[in-house]
């Protein structure tokens, strides 16, 4: 497949592309232009767009002629950039392509997910703080879900909990709704994140999913194996 990833130069970036090459996908790379250096270690084997993922411009040149795009929504600073590169990506991606965006847990599809007291204190306190610093705008990323659920593409949102680094436990769990107790661990390795992802372009049951996900060997995932 020909796989564009959007976000490229970051952590779950830079994860997502070697995941990608690793099962032989040809990857264009969209990132900052001042960031375009982190992707050195991929050189000669992925072409790099560079820019903003907000500019449509930029997007349109990368997402054409691929199956499939990656998106990685970052809530960066307080211009929409989360809902704008959203709808950039829905605007102009080939008809029928896989589109698999990332996002946090505190995003919901339909208002079933059941939050824990922790949770909500964080996107309580953090999010106008992080907002009034100018810093990060998790509103719009929750409007930059809303209208990828709204479209008609073959999406995914695949809802991440908090990450850690480390070596590889496999493909993470998911479940349709937070507060199933099989998440109640709260811990993915961002290995694995990336990896859900890259594995979610040819997982057809998980088109119009959002599924949110924690690590294979966390604890609360080994006992729902258990029972």
């Amino acid at each position: 497949m020909r796989i564009c990833i959007v976000g490229a130069s970051g952590k779950l970036g830079k994860y997502l592309v070697q995941h990608a090459l690793d099962r032989e996908h040809e990857v264009v790379a969209v990132c900052r232009e001042r960031s375009v250096g982190k992707l050195a270690q991929f050189e000669g084997r992925i072409t790099i767009v560079p820019g903003a993922t907000d500019d449509r411009e930029v997007i349109g040149r990368a997402v054409a002629g691929c199956d499939g795009v990656l998106v990685v929504l970052v809530p960066r600073g307080v211009h929409g950039y989360s809902s704008g590169t959203a709808q950039a990506v829905l605007d102009h991606a080939q008809p029928g392509a896989r589109l698999v965006f990332s996002c946090g847990w505190h995003i919901t599809r339909d208002g079933q997910d059941v939050y824990s007291w922790k949770l909500k204190a964080i996107v309580k306190v953090f999010g106008p703080l992080a907002r009034l610093a100018r810093f990060a705008d998790l509103d719009d990323q929750v409007e930059a879900c809303r209208r990828v659920f709204a479209s008609d593409t073959r999406w995914t949102v695949v809802r991440g909990s908090d990450l850690e680094e480390g070596e590889s436990q496999g493909l993470p769990v998911w479940s349709p709704h937070v507060g199933d107790p099989v998440l109640e661990s709260n811990i993915t390795r961002r290995v694995d994140f990336a990896l859900f992802m890259v594995e979610a372009l040819e997982n057809d049951d998980l088109v119009h999913e959002a599924p949110a996900i924690v690590g294979r060997l966390s604890p609360s995932a080994l006992a729902r194996a258990a029972a």
